[in-house]
């Protein structure tokens, strides 16, 4: 009984996922690196990049990468990293302003680069 409960349950995890995506139409999908230390700045990074019907984004503390899948009729990849700089996090494309990092509690805050750096 218990493992048919829990394949149940598998199903419909796999289901809601593939149901989430089918939503966002003109489908493209971009692996960026956005920096990043723990689960405060995995909920902060996704919420600020997620917009519903139109972009994705699912952000990975190990490896500091997320994977964008957004509707590049609707958004780019571009917007999509501008939202999360504007909310703290430096990326590929972007930094964060000073005065918003300075912001993020102490266990988000990250090595940042110099900007020359890049």
């Amino acid at each position: 009984m218990k493992s048919i409960v829990k394949i149940m349950l598998v199903v419909s995890l796999i289901l809601s996922a593939t149901n989430t995506f089918a939503q966002i139409k003109n489908t493209k999908k971009e692996t960026v690196n956005i920096n990043g230390n723990c689960g405060m700045c995995k909920t902060t990074i996704e919420k600020a990049g997620n917009v519903e019907n139109v972009a994705n984004v699912v952000w990975n503390k190990d490896t500091k990468t997320a994977i964008l899948t957004f509707d590049e009729q609707k958004t780019s990849k571009e917007e999509i990293l501008k939202r999360i700089a504007s909310a703290g996090y430096d990326n590929d494309k972007y930094y964060a302003p000073d005065d918003v990092y300075a912001k993020l509690p102490a266990c988000c805050q990250y090595n940042r680069r110099l900007q020359s750096e890049s």
